[in-house]
Formats: C-alpha cells, sequence, structure tokens
C-alpha cells in the first residue's frame, strides 16, 4: 500500500515548482511508461498485477504493486490506466545540438502543453531530435504535455534557453534560420535545407518581432484554393507537421 505522504508527493508533481524542486515528473500510460522506461531513470511505479505479469525485470528505485485503487488515488487522468510512474529529469545538454548539420525546431513561446506535446511527437516522426524552446514556452514536463508526447521524449530532447541570444550565434555561424509567417513567401517555391532552423511562433500572436529580426526565411504554408476565404490560421501542431513534411519530402527527393 503506498502511502499518504508518497500520494502527496506525486500530486505535488503536477506543479512545475515541485518538478522542477524535485526534478521529477510522471508518466501514465502501459505504451507511455514502457517507452520511458527505457530512456529515464524510474524514481517510482505503481502498476497493477496484470501489467506487472507481461514485464521483465523493471528498473524502478521504488515499486508498488496493486489494482485498480493505489493508482486512482495518483493518477492525474479520469481514466487511470495500468501504470503510473515517477521518473528523474534527463540531462540534456544543448552543447549536443548542431544545426549546422542537422534540422531542429525552435519554438517562441508556445503555451499550451497539448500544442507542446504534439510538436514533440511530431519532430519524432520527422527524425528531429532536438527542441529549443524560449524560457517562457510551456514546461516539457508539464502532465499534459508528457501525455501528448505518446512516448516520443525517449528520442527528442528539448532545451530552454534565450532564444534571440540562440539564434543570432547560430546566425553568426552561417545556419539558415526559416520562421512561419502570415505574410512570408510560400513554403512550397522556396530553397529548403537539409540543415538549420525552424522557427515556430506562439499560438495567438505568432513569432516575436526580436526573433523575427534573426530569421532569414519567411515562409507561408499556402491555403488553397489560394483566393477562397478559410480560417485566419492554422493551429501551431499542424503548422509544423505541414513544414516538417515538406522539409523531409525535399530531402528524401534530392536522395532519389
Amino acid at each position: 500500500m503506498i502511502s499518504k505522504s508518497k500520494v502527496k508527493y506525486i500530486h505535488s508533481l503536477k506543479m512545475k515548482k515541485y518538478r522542477d524542486e524535485n526534478q521529477t515528473f510522471v508518466a501514465e500510460g502501459n505504451k507511455l511508461v514502457n517507452d520511458m522506461l527505457k530512456v529515464f531513470q524510474c524514481q517510482l511505479l505503481i502498476a497493477k498485477p496484470a501489467w506487472m505479469a507481461t514485464q521483465g525485470d523493471i528498473r524502478a528505485e521504488e515499486l508498488f504493486v496493486d489494482e485498480d485503487e493505489c493508482i486512482r488515488k495518483v493518477s492525474f487522468l479520469n481514466n487511470p490506466q495500468d501504470v503510473l510512474a515517477v521518473f528523474r529529469f534527463p540531462t540534456w545538454s544543448i552543447n549536443n545540438v548542431h544545426p549546422s548539420d542537422s534540422l531542429i525546431l525552435a519554438l517562441d513561446g508556445i503555451q499550451d502543453p497539448g500544442n507542446l506535446g504534439t510538436i514533440i511527437r511530431l519532430a519524432d516522426w520527422f527524425g528531429i531530435e532536438h527542441i529549443i524552446c524560449s524560457i517562457d514556452t510551456a514546461d516539457v514536463f508539464n502532465p499534459k504535455t508528457v501525455q501528448a508526447t505518446m512516448g516520443a521524449l525517449s528520442h527528442v530532447s528539448v532545451y530552454y534557453t534565450d532564444l534571440y541570444s540562440y539564434l543570432k550565434a547560430e546566425g553568426q555561424k552561417s545556419v539558415p534560420v526559416f520562421g512561419t509567417f502570415l505574410n512570408g513567401e510560400n513554403m512550397y517555391t522556396r530553397q529548403l535545407s537539409t540543415n538549420g532552423i525552424i522557427v515556430m511562433g506562439n499560438e495567438g500572436n505568432g513569432i516575436r518581432p526580436e526573433i523575427e529580426s534573426q530569421i532569414d526565411e519567411r515562409l507561408y504554408i499556402p491555403n488553397f484554393p489560394s483566393e477562397r476565404k478559410t480560417s485566419e490560421s492554422l493551429n501551431v501542431a499542424i503548422a509544423t507537421a505541414v513544414i516538417c513534411a515538406e522539409f523531409r519530402r525535399r530531402q528524401t527527393n534530392s536522395f532519389q
């Protein structure tokens, strides 16, 4: 039986303050936890006997096996699954990011945890292993973000930094920096590279002027047909999917 203090500790990890203080975060669900166990250090794991019966050796500092009641006490979900785990923060280093020879994403003030999680999942799908975030972007270890990644955090590293300074420094190394704008140029007619930084902006306000000043190529995702009235803009996660798909399509074609 899990103690009241452990329940209180897990509940506290809903808040960024306590996640940062403890350097831990929560993941829930059979597939998500399975993926995380391969990469992250597990501090605590709570699982139903049926889930445990399908597993091999579980590397967790503390392990609790119980039926529904235990997981219901600690779960952040309306419909708890078979397993919940608390993982320690990874030791990601921004020094491992090299946009001069790979494609990376940069996020300027993304506020919705679900959007951030979906973007991380998209990055994984399109082979983008690093995401640079402005300091005010949603927390990657927010439970809603972690759920939305569907395990992609096992393959994608996320960093928080002064985005303006980062882009300026990379621009001085002649790294191409792309950004999406409603008044940009049709991305299907522009030359796209196999390396560099793709900047995606805030859900409501787009890319900030200071960040815009560091962007070399202003891209626009055209609607179809061009004369038809449509919604004002795309959701940022959907826009990220469209633009990453086009970058990778060009790269695939260049290898044929």
